[in-house]
């Protein structure tokens, strides 16, 4: 007198559309392929520099170019999306307790936020 117990069927290519907060996490996650991809870009970059400034200046030439800026532009939208989703998730993947309390998330949040911006702020006048 055996029974089988209920398997309930879950898809294995769409469990993620059945809710928004499992789409919200497969989109962060997807968007570290561009952050990857944008990486080797830069390791391209680097390899054609030590090839010489004809090599350098082409590979320039070719992130000038519409595809070259349409990828950097999808990369940038990525990284700002996953850093944006990833901060606002931060109270609760590293709730940080001071004595019996602890820091309220929105604290946590704004100060990612801040260094976030001053960060920026300090690269932007460095590019000046």
């Amino acid at each position: 007198m055996s029974r089988n117990p209920y398997v309930r069927e879950v898809p294995k290519t769409s469990w993620f559309f059945r809710q928004p907060r499992y789409m919200r996490y497969m989109a962060r996650e997807v968007t570290s392929f561009f952050i990857g991809a944008f990486s080797l870009l830069l390791v391209v970059g680097l390899k054609r520099l030590s090839e010489g400034p004809e090599a350098f200046q082409g590979f320039l030439d070719a992130l000038r170019g519409p595809w070259g800026v349409l990828f950097c532009l999808a990369a940038l939208v990525a990284a700002v999306y996953h850093s944006t989703s990833w901060f606002n998730v931060t109270p609760q993947a590293m709730p940080i307790q001071r004595g019996e309390e602890f820091v309220p998330g929105k604290m946590i949040v704004g100060a990612h936020y801040a260094v976030w911006a001053v960060v920026s702020l300090i690269v932007l006048f460095m590019g000046i």
